[in-house]
């Protein structure tokens, strides 16, 4: 479980110092300019987090049905060679998947100033620049998105089915009490992140949400990598019990 924490801790990482230093200083300019290549290095950044991020979130939702289905084969099932090989598997694909449009159909931009209708270099405010043929590449990416945003979704869906099937088998309440709240942090997570997602890429797009789609993916590059520390972290115990005994000193100390 660490282990995949750990992974998700090293994306919501890179997503904050991927967008977010460049855009504290735009905001401080009084004409914010980016470069095309920083530009185009931010999308593809973002890209590669983002789906790295859906199928992480499926690989761990599989090791929670792992964990209560099978709790004590657990150790046997998900090893540490077993871990390093799906976190590599789903690395290397994410990656492959993301640089191989970008590299095999280079977008070409209108000559001129290019304003970018956004706080960042997303992915819907950079593709409405482009003057050259997108309906290959735009094919290419509704792939690419039925693999990493569905696809997942589906698997976290039918994980969670099978996860309360198995819950439901536990014969004494406190057992199944405490067989979901192991799964509370990452269902929360979940479905904050899809949320997310859904309304910005699914719900069709109009003239009155551009601003509400900027917000929310400022919401989802900042706010996400930030919540999502503190639903694992306050959910532990260990954590929780060191919090308290440092507010205890803090207290001490005022008194």
């Amino acid at each position: 479980m660490y282990f995949f924490l750990c992974n998700l801790s090293f994306i919501d990482l890179c997503t904050t110092t991927s967008a977010v230093p460049m855009s504290l200083v735009n905001l401080l300019r009084d004409c914010p300019t980016i470069t095309y290549n920083d530009c185009y290095t931010q999308l593809t950044i973002s890209l590669f987090l983002g789906m790295t991020e859906c199928c992480l979130l499926a690989v761990m939702a599989y090791d929670r049905f792992v964990a209560i289905s099978n709790p004590l084969r657990y150790t046997l099932i998900m090893t540490m060679r077993a871990c390093f090989q799906i976190a590599a598997t789903m690395w290397i694909s994410t990656f492959l998947l993301t640089i191989i449009p970008i590299i095999t159909i280079p977008a070409q931009f209108c000559a001129g100033h290019n304003v970018v209708n956004h706080f960042v270099c997303e992915f819907e405010a950079v593709f409405k620049l482009v003057c050259s043929d997108t309906t290959f590449s735009e094919m290419l990416l509704l792939i690419n998105s039925i693999f990493i945003v569905p696809l997942p979704f589906l698997f976290i869906l039918l994980s969670y089915i099978r996860i309360v099937v198995a819950i439901l088998k536990i014969p004494s309440t406190a057992g199944r009490w405490k067989a979901f709240s192991t799964c509370g942090s990452h269902l929360t997570v979940v479905t904050i992140y899809y949320g997310t997602i859904i309304s910005i890429y699914v719900i069709p797009q109009n003239k009155d949400n551009k601003d509400r789609d900027k917000i929310i993916s400022i919401f989802y590059g900042t706010v996400i990598p930030l919540v999502n520390p503190l639903i694992y972290t306050l959910r532990n115990k260990d954590v929780v019990g060191a919090l308290r005994k440092a507010a205890g000193k803090i207290k001490q100390e005022l008194e």
